[in-house]
């Protein structure tokens, strides 16, 4: 890459850009004169790709050569005064692109926010909330927001005809920036902390005198004087005074509060407050580690002298977050950025409260709950290094630090750091310690249940290693009690799906003012309907998986496509109307619990009652204000739950999560079953959790039971080892689809043969995934296992990707589609 920082005016150069296009390279432009002072590596050009379409490109380098097999068209503008892609991003880019085996148009397409990379179908939207001068625009923008008003709005493309020339871009970065423009999508609000309203009374009733004769004036209202009355009492025994407690303590209405309020008596004022703190006391900035946590942090700061990345294995409510604080400070204070990852942003409602009060202004989120132009706004906002602390979901890690000094990736081992479609199909766990590198950073990974890989590099000496033990404040960990779902309904004890020890243990929780969780991975409510008569069941017409009955709508759901059909009453097959509904849901146990427990407040956090917008939010807030007895949920109930008044969980079958056909079904279900279980009593109170099973005596249960991680880490790690798993062999699967089952089952043998005449037994397949066939594309898998200690995965990447190139340019091979996944798991 050339270091190129400014034009000279008598040359004529050439660029190579990157397009956000699965373009196998990069593409060369060349560079009007007059455009030759503007031009630097990492800057955004217009272009013209195809016949006609525009893109925002970024340049990757400059030189004064031209292509040889091909006449470079002319770029049409810069967009940039700055770069806005540093040049470690773009040797960031290329090392995903190699690694993943995608392009690196891919890569900035993940990369880049859409408001950044505007291209000929973009639509724009005019902002109805911004005001702005008209009379300040010139006359090319009065002209797109007169066409905006009639139209609603416009595609770049319409744009362009509008102004009746091409270098359209310039204008709308322009409106972009000054907030009168959108892009068209769903604008999503920013985290809004959570306020208490406080009480203080007048200052001038501090003299006893005017005191005195307030309660005068108040005797014609003796409601007002109750609520005075109440304030005086609460703020000599607590100082400050909440709005609610004297409604509460006085039995008033907040009408009469707002009556003393209007009459200037009392003065409110709103207090930020953490949603998921022990009480809704004000955070305390300054704190003191314990004996332990204390230790782990020299510990930490020793490792990190030697080795870049250290693994913090804590249990569930170790204190792991304290220690993140102590050390972000550290990094501040070398006015270093720091980057704080978490799995799933919307679920980690309090991580975003506790690092907003401690570090304040310091700290910026990011995540896709954001619109483009929020996320383009944080992008220049990390740029120019106006904010220290990113917070954010996997895609953070692409943002454009300059300084970055510390990454933290929080519950490392959670399956939401891999991005599964589009590609590139990244880990971002994995990606943080390859920034890491690049920038001289250190990386601290934390998790209560590691993964295998990052475990068996830490005891490697890879990675360092610190532990914490023991839970913040001397909480014991929750007390595991397995029950046995078969012995109960020999014994008739079972009622639905619950258990009689749950139910009891369910009731004593709530009898004593508590509240639990219930947890089922598996959202609807039920997932298979049989005809008892000829055992048919009701089918997805695009995919080969069986149809989930959603009792809300009524309708039988697709989870992999979102096809949708009526439920049945009677057999399509042999008009039976003896159906059977098989297995249960998060909908089922809802509703079942509702009948046993009518007075209990019940609700539900799957993705179908939380795909609108901040329906999460409302959610976790009804709960933490306990709002909601019972809270019935699939996995999102077990990441960023942390509330002090949960004392049960109960996880009714455990055996759903555990037989499952994958390598790493065990591993995983220790973590989510350990994970879940520690959502119970997490404060001054020990946590209970019942396990409903059917095999009672699993190996995985008894460990989840013990807390047996190393145990689990020891067998799994045999296993793996027999039969060529990860941590010992590298894994790349690739996905052959076709619409044509025929053709695929072919064309699939035909492309493993080739494979497999270059690499042996290492070349597995092709064979049918669990899911056969998705949205109408059937499935062969093809899958590589590496021993990378004895072969070169460099050189196995470059021959399948020419291999994969080699096949998709057959003719014979048209209208299929190869996906090459590397770590698939």
């Amino acid at each position: 890459m050339i270091d190129f920082d400014g034009g000279d005016n008598r040359k004529t150069f050439f660029v190579e850009v990157i397009l956000p296009l699965a373009i196998p390279q990069t593409y060369t432009y060349r560079v009007p004169q007059d455009l030759n002072d503007n031009l630097s590596i990492g800057k955004r050009a217009v272009v013209q790709f195809g016949k006609s379409k525009l893109y925002t490109a970024i340049i990757c380098s400059i030189s004064n050569l031209a292509p040889s097999k091909y006449e470079a068209k002319y770029l049409l503008d810069i967009l940039d005064d700055e770069a806005i892609v540093t040049a470690t991003q773009l040797n960031f880019w290329q090392w995903i692109a190699d690694y993943y085996l995608c392009t690196i148009g891919e890569v900035m397409a993940a990369a880049l926010p859409t408001a950044l990379k505007l291209a000929s179908e973009t639509r724009i939207v005019l902002s109805n909330t911004s005001e702005f001068d008209r009379s300040l625009l010139t006359e090319k923008e009065f002209l797109i927001l007169d066409a905006l008003e009639i139209r609603n709005e416009l595609s770049i493309t319409e744009i362009t005809k509008i102004l009746n020339q091409k270098a359209v871009f310039p204008i709308l970065k322009d409106l972009l920036q000054k907030k009168i423009i959108f892009i068209l999508e769903d604008i999503a609000e920013k985290f809004v902390p959570k306020k208490v309203a406080t009480i203080k009374l007048n200052s001038f009733y501090d003299d006893k005198e005017n005191l005195k004769h307030l309660f005068e004036i108040l005797e014609k209202a003796p409601k007002q004087a109750d609520a005075l009355l109440a304030y005086l009492k609460l703020q000599k025994e607590k100082g400050e005074v909440k709005k609610n407690a004297i409604i509460e303590d006085a039995g008033v209405s907040s009408a009469i509060i707002k009556a003393l309020i209007d009459k200037d008596i009392f003065v409110q004022s709103n207090k930020v407050v953490s949603r998921f703190s022990s009480s809704e006391d004000v955070l305390e900035t300054d704190f003191i580690l314990n004996a332990e946590q204390d230790s782990a942090l020299k510990e930490i700061q020793s490792d990190f002298e030697e080795k870049q990345v250290v693994l913090l294995h804590g249990v569930t409510s170790s204190g792991k977050t304290q220690l993140y604080i102590r050390l972000i400070e550290e990094y501040l204070a070398l006015d270093k950025q720091v980057l704080y990852l978490l799995p799933e942003i919307a679920l980690t409602g309090q991580m975003i409260d506790r690092l907003k009060v401690y570090f304040g202004d310091k700290i910026i989120v990011y995540h896709s709950k954001f619109n483009d132009n929020e996320r383009a706004e944080v992008w220049q906002k990390v740029l120019k290094k106006e904010v220290n602390i990113v917070l954010g979901a996997r895609s953070a890690i692409f943002l454009p630090f300059n300084n970055l000094g510390f990454i933290i990736v929080d519950e490392e081992h959670e399956a939401s750091f891999k991005q599964f479609e589009p590609a590139p199909r990244y880990n971002a766990r994995d990606l943080a310690i390859v920034l890491g590198g690049m920038m001289q950073s250190k990386v601290l990974l934390g998790s209560a249940t590691p993964s295998l890989e990052t475990y068996f590099n830490a005891l490697s000496g890879k990675y360092g290693l610190v532990k914490l033990t023991t839970r913040f404040g001397g909480v014991k960990l929750p007390e595991i009690e397995v029950v046995s779902i078969s012995e109960e309904r020999n014994r008739k004890l079972i009622k639905e799906n619950f258990t009689s020890i749950l139910l009891d243990k369910l009731n004593q929780t709530l009898e004593n003012k508590e509240q639990a969780i219930l947890f089922q991975n598996r959202r609807g409510y039920v997932p298979v309907l049989i005809c008892q008569t000829c055992g048919n069941t009701p089918k997805c017409i695009n995919c080969d998986v069986s149809l989930t009955y959603h009792k809300a709508s009524g309708k039988l759901h697709c989870h992999y496509c979102g096809y949708k059909e009526d439920n049945i009453t009677e057999c399509p097959a042999c008009g039976s109307k003896h159906i059977s509904y098989k297995g249960l849901g998060t909908e089922k146990i809802e509703d079942d619990l509702k009948v046993i427990l009518p007075d209990v407040k019940i609700a539900r956090m799957d993705y179908d009652t939380t795909r609108n917008k901040n329906a999460h939010q409302i959610i976790l807030n009804d709960f933490e204000e306990r709002k909601i007895d019972v809270l019935v949920g699939t996995q999102m109930v077990a990441k960023g739950l942390d509330f002090d008044n949960i004392t049960l969980i109960g996880i009714i079958n455990a055996d759903s999560i555990i037989q499952f056909p994958d390598f790493r079904a065990y591993e995983r279900s220790f973590q989510m079953l350990s994970q879940v279980a520690g959502r119970a009593g997490r404060r001054t109170k020990q946590g209970k959790v019942i396990i409903q099973t059917y095999d009672v005596k699993h190996r995985v249960i008894q460990q989840v039971v013990n807390n047996d991680y190393e145990g689990m880490y020891r067998e799994e790690l045999i296993e793996r080892k027999q039969f060529k798993y990860p941590p010992f062999y590298k894994i790349i699967q690739i996905n052959i689809k076709h619409k044509d089952l025929g053709k695929l089952l072919a064309i699939s043998e035909d492309f493993a043969k080739h494979i497999k005449s270059h690499l042996g037994e290492m070349v597995l397949g092709p064979h049918s995934p669990l899911v056969g066939r998705v949205r109408n594309y059937y499935i062969q898998t093809v899958t590589l296992k590496i021993d990378y200690k004895h072969q070169s995965i460099t050189k196995i990447k470059n021959l399948l990707k020419q291999q994969v190139s080699d096949f998709l340019a057959n003719k014979t091979n048209k209208g299929t589609f190869v996906i090459v996944d590397v770590d698939p798991y």
